[in-house]
C-alpha cells in the first residue's frame, strides 16, 4: 500500500476536489491505519487481504463502512492517475449497518453540565444542545457568523460537504457571542480554532457517561417532540435524508402508545 509521500498526494487532490478538513482527516488516517498494518511492498495489496484486513479488526459495522469508503476511494484516485492498473476495493462487500437507535442525554444530566462548565465549555454544551451543532461546527463557529434575521439572530452553520445552513440562535447564546472578540468563537492557543475532537473532550468531560454527540441527539428529540416535523429537525440538524434524522429524534412515548390504541384489535 501507499507511503507517506502517495497519501499526501490523494489528501491533495481531496483538497482540489473541495472534501472538507474533516473527511480528509479521516480518510488518511485510514490509510496509514492500513499501511502500518501491511508488512508486503506498496501496490502489492490484494482484494483478498483487503477483506480478511477489515474483518479480521473487531470494529463496530459504523467504522468497517467507514473505512470500505476510505479504501474504495483511495483506490479508485489511484486507477485514476495510473499508479495501479485495476482497484482491489472495488469489489468489497458493502457493509450493513443496524439501525441506529437516538441516545440523548438526558434533562438532568445537561442541565448539571450548564450550571458546571466554565463560560467557554458551557457555549459549546449549547451549540450543540440547543441548536443541534455537530462537534466541527461548533470548533469552526466565528462571531462573524451570527447574523440578523427577521425575529431576532441566527447563525451561519458550514456543515458537511461545505453546505451552509442558517439555525436561529437562542438570545442567550446570540448575547454571549455578541459580547466576544471578532473571529474564532473557540480559538486555539497555536493559531486558528480548536479541533472538533479536542472540544469534544472538553464538553464529555462535563457528560458524565454521554459523548459530546449525545448533545444532537438531545436537540432533534427535543425540536421533534415539539414540532412532530421530521423535516423541519432534518434542517435544524443539517441532514441531507430524513433516514438519518430518524436516528436522532426519541419519538415520545405518548405517540408511540397512541399509534398502539390505534391499531384495530
Amino acid at each position: 500500500m501507499p507511503g507517506r509521500k502517495t497519501i499526501e498526494d490523494w489528501t491533495t487532490y481531496m483538497t482540489a476536489a473541495g472534501a472538507p478538513e474533516t473527511t480528509r482527516n479521516l480518510r488518511t488516517y485510514h490509510l496509514q491505519r492500513l499501511a502500518a498494518d501491511m508488512t508486503r511492498g506498496p501496490w502489492t495489496v490484494t482484494f483478498d487481504y483487503l477483506v480478511q484486513w477489515l474483518a479480521g479488526q473487531g470494529w463496530a459495522a459504523n467504522t468497517r463502512k467507514s473505512y470500505r469508503q476510505s479504501l474504495r476511494s483511495f483506490c479508485s484516485w489511484a486507477m485514476a492517475t495510473g499508479r495501479v492498473t485495476e482497484s482491489p476495493a472495488h469489489l468489497l462487500p458493502p457493509v450493513r449497518v443496524p439501525r441506529g437507535n437516538p441516545r440523548p442525554v438526558d434533562e438532568a444530566t445537561y442541565r448539571a453540565a450548564l450550571a458546571s462548565a466554565d463560560e467557554r465549555v458551557r457555549l459549546a454544551l449549547l451549540l450543540g444542545g440547543a441548536m443541534g451543532l455537530r462537534r466541527s461546527e461548533i470548533a469552526r463557529a466565528r462571531r462573524e457568523d451570527l447574523v440578523r434575521d427577521l425575529v431576532g439572530w441566527s447563525l451561519r452553520v458550514t456543515g458537511k460537504g461545505g453546505h451552509v445552513r442558517v439555525v436561529p440562535a437562542l438570545a442567550e447564546l446570540a448575547e454571549v457571542i455578541r459580547a466576544g472578540p471578532a473571529g474564532w468563537l473557540f480559538p486555539s492557543a497555536h493559531g486558528g480554532h480548536l479541533t472538533g475532537h479536542h472540544l469534544a473532550k472538553l464538553m464529555s468531560a462535563e457528560l458524565g457517561d454521554y459523548s459530546a454527540h449525545a448533545l444532537r441527539h438531545r436537540c432533534g428529540s427535543v425540536a421533534y417532540g415539539v414540532t412532530r416535523d421530521l423535516r423541519a429537525v432534518q434542517e435544524l440538524l443539517g441532514h441531507a435524508r430524513p433516514e438519518t434524522t430518524a436516528a436522532y429524534t426519541l419519538v415520545p412515548d405518548d405517540d408511540v402508545r397512541a399509534a398502539m390504541m390505534a391499531a384495530p384489535a
